[in-house]
Order: structure tokens, then sequence, then C-alpha cells
């Protein structure tokens, strides 16, 4: 395809230039890049196809940078890039040094801030607006918020602070049904209402108009009337819950009519104090695959962008997981799983066929996955919380006051541990370790292939006590070594050697294949915390230990190592870490074989 308009405006700028039918045009084109760079770079799909109208209209009537937009999450930001000067670049989307799969500020001064994580929009727009207000600026700051990130609590934090601020702050809610599996709840089921309203405005203009038309007339006869009227007048008019925390409310709007949004848009726009608007699209909108399986097409890796099929996957952790969580909830009434709107991505789709009645989807709300596990604990259940690492750092929290402090068994097993490739810094699974290592009484294990990864969460379900946490990483089995060190904790392969790489995980393959090459030995951990002392007897014997770890430095296993010996160098992750392939990413921390041969090689004084 030509990008006729794409290549040759002033972006955004031009926007305001354009005739409706050229910004229908403009929008073809958008969509058409967005599914041709998707296609070989992955990224997420049917959320950005969804928004293209949108993005479109509100620069069209707002003026970016001057007036702030934040995206939540910002992975439905895509075309608002390529409407901001990125277009020559949108081919490098979410490879490394490439543009991000989501907003960030150093990428673009139209970025208004970070996202990667969900329902944090509106108190970060209302910062920005008070902030402007403050400085006499009457510009706005507007929040594209989905109506999955609705669900999460901050959302809701931000609506109660911010609907009688008198700033200019204007919600976008992008009404589609879907955050990444369907939404659910009562949020869900009271915005699916209020979509199939042709007209909220027009449904109360025309009650008004009824109820004012009748006449009261007579003493007691008026008074009766008068309340029925008013009662009346109270159950057909009843405000929306947005008009309760003090927005006007615009809507429902359909989201892929320009002229639409942009009428909405301006008249929210001369309100002058919080507005909310609604807008109801489609996600993956003009793209079939996409539009009839909006889930699949979220966050893909590449496809073919003719037909939409996607390469065969090799079984991941999660499959695995969610296979065995259900085989033995099965045999086990008691336990039940969780998930916070992510029961593709943990696996809990396989336990959702099998004992739909015992799988509780809680919506994007970790905290309160959290909590919920633990009344669930108290009445004798046996909670599984199958969640992302980087979405599990939102319950800290709660997983001290709740869980821990009042010594409840839940288990969870925590998915996309350590580095998870494009998504980059906001998704990266590298402090899980650092911040559950601070918690008392908790178990962590790190298995290092599928056989352990089952081991693990059985004993985590049935011996342990307390907080009890499986991780394993991104993708699938990489390590299919020895299978013995559940029982232990660990496992140490022996060649005679003064030399020692301590590591867990999936760097448990290329501990292997360092230590085939350097002769060394390999202590590889298995139940990574708490530390035993005999894994700490084992290392004080050697000469020089070399510890390597998926993780942030400052918490790392490798600084709980308290060990006395010549030498001792912990290799892990001292930085945010930027959007890029996992191979990349490992190979830039140290952390493949050839990198630990290369360290230990060159700490010896080898070539």
């Amino acid at each position: 395809m030509t990008y006729k308009l794409l290549s040759r405006l002033n972006l955004p700028q031009d926007i305001k230039k354009l005739s409706l039918k050229q910004e229908e045009e403009l929008c073809s084109e958008l969509r058409h890049k967005i599914i041709e760079t998707v296609s070989h770079n992955g990224g997420h799909l049917s959320s950005n196809l969804g928004t293209v109208e949108l993005s479109v209209a509100i620069h069209k009537v707002f003026d970016s940078p001057k007036d702030k937009i934040v995206f939540d999450v910002g992975h439905q930001s895509y075309a608002h890039k390529l409407l901001t000067g990125r277009y020559a670049d949108f081919d490098t989307l979410r490879k490394k040094g490439g543009i991000s799969g989501f907003t960030r500020p150093s990428e673009s001064e139209h970025d208004a801030c970070v996202s990667g994580h969900s329902s944090n929009s509106i108190s970060v727009a209302l910062g920005m607006a008070e902030a402007m207000k403050l400085s006499g600026d009457e510009h706005h700051a507007i929040a594209v918020i989905g109506d999955g990130a609705m669900t999460g609590g901050l959302a809701f934090e931000g609506l109660n602070n911010a609907g009688h601020s008198g700033s200019n702050i204007i919600v976008i809610l992008n009404y589609n049904e879907m955050s990444i599996s369907k939404n659910i709840g009562g949020i869900a089921t009271y915005l699916s209402e209020l979509r199939t309203q042709d007209s909220y405005k027009k449904l109360k203009s025309n009650t008004k108009r009824i109820l004012g038309s009748i006449p009261i007339v007579g003493g007691g006869i008026k008074s009766i009337i008068s309340a029925s009227k008013d009662s009346l007048k109270e159950k057909l008019l009843h405000s929306t819950i947005f008009e309760d925390f003090g927005f006007e409310f615009i809507g429902p709007i359909d989201g892929h009519s320009l002229e639409k949004l942009e009428a909405a848009l301006r008249a929210a726009k001369s309100v002058g104090g919080p507005v909310l608007i609604q807008v109801n699209t489609v996600k993956g909108k003009g793209y079939k695959p996409a539009e009839d399986n909006p889930g699949e097409y979220h966050g893909v890796s590449s496809f073919d962008m003719m037909t939409g099929e996607k390469p065969p996957e090799c079984q991941s952790y999660p499959d695995v997981f969610g296979d065995e969580l259900a085989r033995l909830a099965e045999r086990d009434e008691n336990i039940v799983a969780i998930t916070a709107a992510m029961k593709y991505g943990t696996g809990l789709n396989h336990f959702r066929g099998k004992l739909k009645e015992r799988l509780y989807d809680v919506g994007i709300a970790e905290e309160h996955a959290v909590s919920f596990a633990a009344g669930l604990a108290l009445m004798g259940k046996i909670p599984v919380f199958s969640v992302y690492s980087s979405f599990l750092q939102r319950a800290y929290d709660e997983l001290i006051h709740d869980i821990s402090i009042d010594g409840l068994h839940i288990v969870l097993a925590i998915c996309n541990a350590g580095i998870v490739g494009e998504d980059g810094e906001t998704h990266q699974g590298i402090y899980d370790i650092p911040f559950l290592t601070t918690i008392p009484n908790v178990t962590i294990y790190s298995p290092a292939n599928f056989d352990e990864m089952k081991l693990c969460l059985k004993k985590a379900i049935y011996e342990d006590k307390g907080l009890a946490c499986v991780r394993f990483p991104k993708g699938g089995e990489e390590f299919g070594g020895v299978k013995d060190s559940v029982g232990a904790g660990f496992s140490l392969c022996e060649r005679g050697s003064d030399t020692l790489i301590v590591t867990y995980g999936r760097l448990s393959g290329a501990a292997n294949q360092a230590s085939e090459e350097l002769g060394c030995d390999v202590l590889r951990l298995t139940r990574i915390y708490p530390l035993q002392q005999q894994v700490i007897d084992t290392a004080k014997r050697y000469q020089r230990v070399y510890i390597f770890e998926e993780t942030s430095r400052s918490g790392s296993i490798g600084e709980k190592l308290k060990i006395e010996v010549p030498q001792t160098t912990v290799t892990a992750i001292d930085d945010f870490v930027p959007g890029m392939k996992m191979c990349e990413a490992l190979d830039l921390y140290g952390l493949t074989a050839e990198k630990m041969i290369s360290k230990i090689r060159g700490d010896n004084g080898e070539a």
C-alpha cells in the first residue's frame, strides 16, 4: 500500500487542515500500517485497530503536546505514534533501539507519560490538569481509558478525586467489552447497558419534556401527584455513575464515526471542567481475524497479514501450569484458581474448561485478587493466583497485610518472571524476587523445566505453609537436564573444579553449557528462597563463585548468599530493561552461556 497521506503530511499539525473524507483516508492508511508492522514485529493489534478514528479525532480537536494525552494502557497508542511524527521509524516498533510499543516521553514530546500498566490514566491526567490550572494554562488533560482498565480500583480513586476538581480533565472511556480476557463484573454490565442506549442525552431530554407536560391541580391531589412525579423523574432520569462522581457525561458515541467523535470532543472542550465521554468501539476494527477473535490478537507475535495465520507455538509454561493445576483440582475440591483478567495469558483457560465454577476472574484488580484469596484461605480453601510478575507489583501491600501477617496459605503462580522481551521496561519480571523476599515466611521456587514446575506446584500447594510462590519465565522449556532437585531444593553438578556457578530457572541451561566448556561446577537452585544452610555451606567450599540471575541486582539471591570466599561475583540487572528480543536482552546483561564463559575466563586472565 502507498501511504500518500502518512508519508507527506506534517503531523499532527496538518490533521486540522484535512476534510472529513481525507481523515477517513488517513484512518485507512493508519489501520493498514499498523496491521503490516505488527504482522512482522509482533505487538498489540486488536486494541490499536479499535482506536484509530479516536486518535485522529483527538488530534483534530486538541493541540498536542500543549494538551496532554494520557493513554491507559499505552498499548493502544500506535495510531497516536504514527500521527505524531514517528511514521518513518514505525517499522522499528518493539525492536532493539526502536520505538516502544507503549508511550514514552523520552521518545516524543507527544507522549505525556510512561504507560504500560492499567488504571492509572485518570490520576496522572488529573495531576497534569491541576498543574496547568495552577499555572493559568487553559489547555486540557485527556485520559483515554478502556472499560477493562475501569475494573481496576485506581481508576475509581482517580474519578472520585477528579469529578469535583474543577480542572480541565476529559476522560474518554473507550468501551469495547474487552480487556485481554472478556470483561466481567458489575462495571462491565453497567457499561454494557449504557452502550445499548441509542442516546442517553436524548432519553433525558424526552423524559423531561413528557414529565413537564403533566398538569398538577387541587390540594392533596396536587401534593401526591407532585411527589409521584418527582419519584418517577428520579427513576427515569437517574444520572450515570460518572455524573454522580461530578463529571459532565457525553455519550455513548460511535467510536468509529469521525464526525460524531469530533463533535463530542469539541463539546467536552467547551465545558470548562471534568467531562467523561463514552465511546463505543470494536476491538480489532478493520481486520476480520482480529474482529472475530480480539483476545487472540490482543498481543501477538508475527503472523501472515493476508490470512491472519500465526506460526505454531511451542508448549509454554502457562499451558503446562494450567493443565497441571486443573489435574490437581479435579482430585481436590479445596483448590480454587484466581486470575486478574488474564486467564489466557496465565494458562487458566485450561482450568476454566474443566472447573469453571472454581475459577474466579476478578478483572484488572490484583490488589483485590490477593485480598479475595485471603478470604478464601480463611475459609479453608487453597487459592492459587496466577499472575504476571510485573502485575503482581500492584499487590505488595495486600501480600503483607492480608496474607502474611495472618499466616494464611495461598499460592502465587508467577508467570513471565525474568526478562520478557519486546514489551520493555514496564513488563519485565525482574522485581518479584527483591520484593517477595522482604516478606517473612515466604517460599519461592524457580523451576528450570516443565517437570520441575509440576513438582514445585504440588509442593507449594500441599507442603509449604504461608505464602508459597512458583515463578516461571515467558515462553517454553529450554533446559531438560536433571529433574531431581525439587526434593532437596537444589542440585550440584561436580566436575572437580574450584570454580562454582550458582543460578536457577531459565539460566540453568546456559550455566550447564558454560560448565561443560569451562569444566567448573554448577549449583542449581530450585527452591531459591529461603536459602538453605546446605546451599551456603556448599558455596563456601569454592575459591571462586559466580552467581548469574535474571533479576534486579538489588535484592537478588546473590546479595543474600553471604559467603566468605576469595572471589564472589554477581551478574544481574542494574537497569530498567528496554524492549528487545529476549535473547538480545540476555546477551546484553551477560546471562547467555557465551557471556558466562567470557566473564569467567576474563576474570582468570584467559583470552
